[in-house]
């Protein structure tokens, strides 16, 4: 990159927040999973929406390539830069408002982490809707590129249903504020909505209004053990339509042996498969659930928590999963979204093409089972370039048997970018084209991402 075009960066966001050296950028050049790697050839760090769109402007003029980084836990290499980039990092717009507790919003920066917001939330006696084990790190902005789910979806819905309104800065310099204090505005196209989930191609999203939710005055919590996948997810088609859902975790076996293993939480009940149940309310739901777990074919009696602390333990395995799937180097992710129907086949010809392909490797099967979201993790799996490729593209091709979608919440990034027809048709493809030629002619924001 320039000297010219690093002083012109250094002009708009001050030269502390600019760098060029090795090091740094070695550190932002690698992905969450530690499995993939790219180049980038300067850091700016930009402290308000409007030093973003400056920097997006002379990007463009100058003919560069900018990568936009959050928490940097893209689980797809969606921060992974391509081309020596200028990454640009929103860290520095991390404020958080102050709380309306009666309309139940609240103003964050993009780069404000998911903890942050939740703090504020439950400060204010609210909650917000989404979360996720990677809370610490991951920000409100990249969450809503990503259209993120978690742990709370099948309460709360994704991120996409917690924004209220934003802003974004666009590639011409030009700055979107798309706020409204009111919640039924039908003026004009619904540019928000635009922009969530179109990971960071569109425009850079540099502030939020989020929705928050009551809290619950109850809650109860439960894990119950299964030998037979199918009898799981019966279980789970139950309680998905339940009234007061606040949670439905998968865990199998292997995902809870080896928390057992390397972070010393044990599994709290027996069986090949174990599901977490969470249901909250404005009354005491514990009878319900016990009613609805009556008939199921149990391994043995569901472990229950109505207090905090037995609650936590209870959540302590499927939170320490994403902690050790690294334990043997990083592992080969699957997102994978599939109809509950087709679950169970799915998982076992999974076990099947893994053991083919990579004999060594364990996988393990987690996720939020009731939107038939599922996270497959290759643990161990140390495969040369060709034959991971040759595995992934049969994995692919695996999900799209079962009717499932390459991308369940993780988003297509750069790693999924070549199997996006796989669940969009050409004329879909073909419309998102026009969308991002549109706000980005020259293709210079993101550019490795989801059309690379």
């Amino acid at each position: 990159m320039s000297d010219s075009l690093t002083d012109q960066l250094a002009a708009i966001v001050g030269a502390k927040y600019v760098s060029t050296d090795p090091d740094v950028l070695a550190g932002r050049c690698v992905d969450y999973t530690g499995r993939y790697r790219g180049r980038a050839a300067a850091l700016v760090r930009p402290g308000s929406d409007d030093e973003v769109a400056a920097v997006l402007r002379t990007c463009r003029d100058a003919g560069a390539y900018v990568t936009v980084q959050g928490g940097r836990t893209s689980l797809v290499a969606g921060t992974v830069p391509e081309h020596a980039d200028v990454l640009l990092s929103t860290e520095r717009l991390s404020a958080v408002g102050e709380v309306d507790v009666v309309e139940r919003r609240v103003r964050a920066g993009a780069g404000a982490t998911l903890a942050a917001v939740q703090r504020a939330a439950t400060d204010a006696g609210l909650v917000f809707g989404v979360d996720l084990a990677a809370r610490d790190s991951a920000t409100v902005g990249g969450m809503a590129s990503t259209n993120a789910g978690g742990l709370r979806t099948v309460r709360y819905g994704n991120m996409g249903e917690q924004v209220l309104g934003l802003e974004v800065a666009l590639v011409d310099g030009s700055v979107v504020r798309r706020h409204s204090e009111v919640r039924s505005d039908n003026t004009g196209y619904d540019l928000a909505s635009l922009f969530v989930g179109a990971e960071g191609t569109l425009g850079v999203i540099t502030s939020l209004d989020l929705r928050l939710h009551p809290t619950p005055a109850h809650r109860v919590t439960a894990i119950a053990g299964f030998e037979d996948l199918d009898a799981l997810l019966a279980v789970g088609r139950e309680f998905r339509d339940v009234d007061g859902i606040a949670a439905l975790e998968l865990v199998d076996a292997r995902a809870s042996a080896l928390t057992a293993e390397h972070a010393g939480v044990g599994p709290a009940v027996v069986g090949a498969w174990q599901l977490l149940i969470e249901l909250a309310g404005d009354v005491d739901l514990t009878e319900r659930l016990a009613d609805l777990l009556s008939d199921a074919e149990l391994t043995g009696e569901p472990a229950v928590g109505v207090d905090a602390a037995t609650q936590f333990r209870l959540w302590q395995v499927r939170e320490a999963v994403a902690d050790v799937l690294g334990v043997y180097g990083p592992p080969l992710k699957f997102d994978v979204s599939l109809p509950l129907s087709t679950v169970a086949e799915f998982a076992a010809a999974a076990t099947s093409l893994v053991a083919e392909h990579a004999p060594d490797a364990i996988p393990v099967l987690f996720g939020h089972v009731g939107e038939g979201n599922l996270h497959l993790n290759l643990v161990r799996c140390t495969l040369d370039a060709d034959r991971e490729r040759a595995l992934y593209a049969a994995m692919m091709a695996l999900i799209a048997e079962h009717r499932g979608n390459v991308s369940s919440e993780h988003g297509v990034g750069t790693r999924k970018r070549d199997y996006l027809t796989m669940s969009r048709t050409a004329a879909d493809v073909a419309a998102m084209r026009a969308l991002k030629a549109a706000f980005d002619p020259d293709g210079r924001l993101n550019p490795a991402v989801l059309f690379g």
